[in-house]
C-alpha cells in the first residue's frame, strides 16, 4: 500500500482529517506550506510531514513519488486545486478534496478526459456537502422510475470556519445557477422555496452549489436546483481574518446539519426524503478520511466521480449517526 497525502494537513479541517486519518491507522504524510505547525502535528500523529509550496511542478513531482492518493484540504480551491490535480493525473495519483466551489468541479470535468486516460480518479468534494447531498439525492431519485428534477437544500447550523468564509468570499458568483435539460444556466428568479428538514417547512433562498454539477452527474438528473437555509453565525460580516479557526467541538455538537430533497418523476409522481447529520465540520473530515481509506483500497473509477457515484448513496450514512428518512 502507498501512502496518503493530506496538503494543508496544518488547517483547520484538515487538521481533523489527519487525525482521523491516522486513528484508521492509514500511511500518512502530512503535507502543506508551513513547517513549524506540520511539524508539530507529524510528531503528535508519528506521521511523515513535508513541506512544499504550488508554483513549480518538478517539487510538487518530487513531493509525490511516494503518494497514491492526495487529499487536499488547503483552499481556498481557487488556487491549489489546479496545480494539484494536474500533478496528481502526471504523477498518477488518485486526487480528492474537500471543496465547495464550483470552479473545482467544473476544472474536474476539464481534465476527466486526461485522469481518464492516466487511469487517475478526480473525486472533489470526498466529504462535505456534496457526499451529503449527493447521497440523499441518488437515494431519493431511486425511489422514482424516471425522475426528470431534483430540487434539494442544506440546513447551514452554526458559525463557519476561517478558511471556509474566506473562500466563499472569493468564490462569489453573482449569479444564481441551476441545471436545466443538463446544462448550467442562470436561473431568472430567485424566490424563496419551503423545504421540511424534518421539523416543519422553512423558507430556503437558491445557490449555486458544485451539486448542481455533481447531482446531475451521478444520477442522470437533467434538472437539478440547490437551495440553502442558514441559522446561526453562518455567514459571518468583517474582517474574515479575525475569525477564529473555526467552531469549537461544543459548538459543532449543539448544531446538525440536515438536508431535504424533493424528486419529481417524468410521470408528475413527486418524492420526498431527508438528511439528518452531524455538523458539516464534522462530517466533512470524517468522511474525507473514510473515502481516502476506501480508495488506497483500491475503491476507485478513473475520471471525474463523485462520493454518491463511486461509493454508493449509501456512503453518507456510513459517517457518524447520518440518517436518510422518507417523508412522503
Amino acid at each position: 500500500m502507498k501512502k496518503l497525502m493530506i496538503y494543508g494537513a496544518s488547517g483547520y479541517t484538515g487538521r481533523m482529517t489527519a487525525i482521523h486519518a491516522a486513528e484508521a491507522a492509514l500511511p500518512l504524510i502530512l503535507a502543506g506550506r508551513t513547517a513549524s505547525p506540520l511539524a508539530e502535528l507529524a510528531s503528535q500523529l508519528e506521521a511523515e510531514h513535508c513541506v512544499f509550496g504550488l508554483d513549480d511542478d518538478s517539487v510538487i513531482d518530487a513531493a509525490l513519488k511516494d503518494v497514491s492518493v492526495l487529499l487536499n484540504c488547503a483552499g481556498p480551491y481557487l488556487r491549489t486545486a489546479d496545480p494539484l490535480m494536474r500533478a496528481s493525473i502526471r504523477n498518477g495519483v488518485h486526487y480528492l478534496d474537500v471543496a465547495a466551489e464550483l470552479d473545482s468541479y467544473r476544472l474536474a470535468e476539464l481534465l476527466d478526459a486526461a485522469a481518464r486516460s492516466a487511469g487517475v480518479m478526480l473525486l472533489p468534494g470526498s466529504g462535505g456537502s456534496v457526499a451529503m447531498l449527493g447521497c440523499l439525492a441518488g437515494h431519493a431519485a431511486a425511489r422514482v422510475d424516471e425522475p426528470r428534477e431534483i430540487a434539494i437544500a442544506l440546513h447551514v447550523s452554526g458559525s463557519m470556519s476561517r478558511g471556509s468564509a474566506i473562500s466563499a468570499s472569493e468564490n462569489v458568483t453573482t449569479q444564481t445557477l441551476a441545471l436545466r435539460h443538463g446544462q448550467l444556466i442562470a436561473q431568472s428568479k430567485a424566490d424563496l422555496v419551503p423545504f421540511d428538514f424534518g421539523a416543519g417547512a422553512v423558507s430556503c433562498f437558491p445557490v449555486t452549489l458544485p451539486d448542481l454539477i455533481t447531482i446531475g452527474r451521478s444520477t442522470g438528473v437533467p434538472n437539478v436546483e440547490t437551495y440553502v437555509h442558514v441559522s446561526g453565525g453562518a455567514f459571518p460580516e468583517g474582517d474574515l481574518s479575525n475569525l477564529p479557526d473555526g467552531p469549537t467541538q461544543a459548538e459543532r455538537e449543539a448544531n446538525r446539519y440536515q438536508a431535504s430533497v424533493k424528486v419529481t418523476a417524468a410521470d408528475g409522481t413527486t418524492v420526498r426524503s431527508i438528511l439528518d447529520t452531524v455538523n458539516g465540520y464534522s462530517f466533512t473530515p470524517l468522511a474525507a478520511a473514510e473515502a481516502a481509506r476506501r480508495v488506497l483500497e483500491g475503491e476507485f473509477e478513473p475520471g471525474f466521480q463523485t462520493p454518491a457515484g463511486v461509493f454508493g448513496t449509501s456512503f453518507a450514512e456510513t459517517i457518524a449517526d447520518t440518517r436518510i428518512i422518507d417523508i412522503e
